[in-house]
């Protein structure tokens, strides 16, 4: 059976891989991944923050100091907050390169147009063979429009593809006030794959210790809707590649988001609670389901439900709303109305 798909403009023999993560942290989890049939490894991001402490760091060691600097640092993470420095990040690169023969795939994580981009160049240059851009951002300043929050991601693309020759993907949010014509943007911008969507971890709040709790949460498949439906509104529209993040565990959960237009399904929530043999389990199980469905091959089947070729688009849109509402069940008159706050 031909799983083979085309991703970032390279030829994968099919389209699982892990997910951005902390797995390529130890060499051996990434030989058991390349192991596994992991047909890319993503890197975990290097952070903006990272790149601005090292350059700190340089600036305090070589005794400048601008007016007011020291207090603007003070916002800057400790360098212990994070597992890799920017130094460490490119020879890890440099050491999976050495270690797997399938595609590297590096990420930068920031929010901010600036210096720090020029990191994509060094990125190249210790071998990665793409790059991920996140670009995650919290528009908390109700000064800043949604339209300049995403011209700055705009600028961002294009120094960063200015910067290198790399394929450059752009992992995004889903809280876009028009994420079709912002996906139309990013491909004018020259982005090469868009991947959807990162994973926000939100803070919870303690009551009693009156703080605001970190939670870190994996995925669950009741996450992959989200993602069905802009990978089936966006493909066969834009011309970047179409990866999908978040929500993948079953073989059933990778056959939704290749029909619904995935060149790439990112794995990591089930790789973390199974180990890398999922990898494994599932392209097994992603070969059964194709020949006992008698498709030829992955491709004959990638993007068969997107907006344009699934018999009823307008189930991604408002009328699938509409019906959904209408036809929920009503509650019994007998029943007590305490019964609705029973979980």
């Amino acid at each position: 059976m031909d799983l083979s798909t085309s991703y970032l403009g390279f030829e994968l023999p099919h389209p699982l891989m892990p997910g951005a993560s902390p797995l390529v942290d130890d060499l051996d989890t990434v030989r058991r991944l390349e192991d596994a049939g992991a047909a890319a490894i993503v890197m975990h991001s290097l952070f903006e923050e990272q790149i601005l402490l090292e350059e700190r760091t340089v600036q305090e060691c070589l005794g400048v100091h601008e007016h007011g600097f020291s207090e603007a640092a003070s916002y800057l993470p400790s360098r212990h907050d994070f597992a890799l420095g920017p130094a460490e990040y490119l020879e890890r690169i440099r050491r999976i390169q050495e270690t797997v023969s399938v595609p590297v795939i590096a990420s930068l994580n920031g929010c901010t147009r600036g210096g720090w981009l020029d990191f994509a160049r060094l990125i190249e240059q210790a071998g990665a063979d793409a790059l991920e851009l996140n670009v995650y951002s919290l528009a908390v300043d109700p000064d800043l429009s949604g339209a300049f929050e995403e011209q700055n991601i705009l600028d961002m693309v294009r120094a960063v593809k200015a910067a290198v020759k790399i394929p450059v993907a752009v992992k995004l949010a889903p809280f876009y006030s028009s994420l079709a014509h912002f996906a139309k943007q990013l491909d004018q911008a020259g982005a090469d794959g868009l991947v959807l969507f990162n994973r926000f971890y939100q803070p919870d709040i303690d009551v009693e210790a009156l703080e605001v709790s970190r939670l870190l949460s994996l995925s669950e498949s009741s996450e992959l809707p989200l993602r069905l439906r802009w990978l089936a509104i966006l493909s066969g529209g834009v011309r970047p590649s179409l990866a999908c993040s978040g929500g993948v565990h079953t073989v059933q959960d990778a056959i939704k988001a290749i029909m619904a237009g995935a060149h790439a399904v990112q794995i990591v929530s089930a790789i973390l609670r199974h180990g890398p043999d999922v990898l494994r389990t599932l392209l097994s199980q992603l070969e059964e389901w194709l020949e006992q469905h008698e498709y030829g091959s992955l491709r004959q089947m990638q993007g068969s439900m997107n907006l344009r070729r699934c018999s009823d688009p307008r189930s991604y849109e408002r009328a699938n709303y509409i019906h959904l509402l209408q036809s929920f069940p009503r509650v019994p008159r007998s029943a007590p109305p305490d019964d609705w706050a029973k979980p």
